[in-house]
């Protein structure tokens, strides 16, 4: 029988998600507002938790029920044979999301949960596990919506996004997974010329320039799985040694970073060392405003800053309309996609988007804006 799976990401990228999880082979990909359900044999898992970009975890199911009160939700997890599938030695950490949930108190229905997996162990072993609410071994999410509980078990462990690596970033990083979507929406593919020129900490880039040498992102990390009793090894280190054969060496790519900012350079720099990527980009101080395109042909992908580096509200209404001409003057010929939460910038701009796609860069409303650049056109 095939399991039951469901990999959350960013609001925005499900129809990206689930052309990636199609890819890795996952049958009955059905898209919902912040992820997709999928099903196929246990070991799609590692393939998913290896190999996706946009994916934020991915979730095996357990059980979905329904529910009238916090009692129902106790007895459906309490049935569950929770001895069966990892050691009263590993530590947990429950979770609950809920939409359009009637009843009162999440945190309760949390600690319900809990108490019905350390119920059933105390049963079935006469132990209990114990509760580690920062690095817990294993992770337990319940997702309720008006009549339904459904109760998953994490495969990925830490969250995707984070690639197992801590980056030198700036006080608002763009989440790795969000940026990979992103790409896949403006349509670059390698080989391509690939410009940010408000770069920052250089997500978008060090996300392609793995992209193009087909590293695996979740290569070198561990993941929530292999804590598991039915967790293969062998299958495991086998998909492994197949995505390191797929692997290419690190060499120049058409890849090109820019920031008007040394600081943010700084750290650009040090994310594609920690990377192995030294040499793949391109790196140039500038601002964005005199700048030419590095080819004839290609992609500018960025998520500009609107009132933190660049200043207060007036700077921006200076530079927005700067950053149109720009486009105009220097980039016919190339496809320009714009991250922002900044409701002036369409206007301001004074370009006309070809398409706006809402975004959630967390719990802040973006817009991705694609600009179609033509010499002598696309002017409001």
């Amino acid at each position: 029988m095939p399991e039951h799976f469901f990999a959350p990401c960013p609001r925005g990228l499900s129809a990206v998600l689930a052309d990636e999880l199609n890819s890795l082979g996952a049958a009955s990909v059905h898209t919902q507002e912040a992820g997709c359900s999928f099903t196929g044999p246990f070991a799609l898992c590692y393939a998913v938790n290896l190999h996706s970009r946009i994916a934020s975890r991915v979730l095996w199911q357990l059980t979905r029920v329904p529910y009238r009160n916090e009692e129902d939700i106790f007895s459906a997890a309490l049935a569950l044979p929770w001895h069966s599938w990892f050691s009263v030695k590993h530590t947990i950490k429950v979770e609950t999301n809920a939409q359009r949930c009637p009843l009162k108190s999440i945190d309760f229905i949390t600690l319900r949960i809990k108490d019905a997996v350390c119920d059933r162990f105390r049963e079935e072993t006469g132990a209990r596990p114990s509760v580690e609410t920062q690095a817990p071994d294993i992770r337990v999410h319940a997702f309720l919506d008006a009549t339904h509980a459904t109760v998953y078990l994490d495969t990925s462990g830490e969250a995707l996004f984070k690639r197992g690596r801590r980056d030198h970033s700036g006080a608002a990083p763009l989440k790795k997974n969000l940026a990979a979507g992103i790409l896949r929406l403006s349509g670059w593919t390698p080989g391509m010329a690939l410009l940010d020129p408000m770069c920052g900490s250089g997500t978008f880039l060090i996300e392609a320039a793995e992209i193009a040498l087909k590293r695996a992102p979740g290569r070198g990390r561990e993941f929530g799985f292999q804590k598991l009793a039915n967790f293969n090894a062998d299958a495991w280190e086998k998909q492994i040694d197949t995505a390191r054969a797929a692997e290419m060496a690190p060499h120049e790519l058409p890849i090109y970073a820019s920031d008007m900012y040394g600081y943010a350079l700084s750290d650009t720099k040090a994310n594609i060392a920690a990377m192995d990527l030294a040499g793949c980009i391109l790196i140039k101080q500038a601002n964005v405003l005199e700048l030419s395109a590095p080819q004839p042909e290609g992609v500018l992908v960025t998520n500009p800053p609107y009132g933190v580096r660049l200043g207060e509200e007036e700077d921006l209404t200076q530079f927005y309309p700067q950053l149109g001409d720009l486009l105009k003057r220097k980039f016919a010929g190339w496809n320009a996609y714009i991250f922002s939460a900044d409701t002036r910038l369409p206007k301001l701009i004074r370009l006309t988007a070809s398409k706006r796609t809402p975004l959630f860069n967390g719990k802040l409303e973006c817009r991705l804006y694609e600009y179609k650049v033509i010499a002598g056109s696309n002017r409001k």
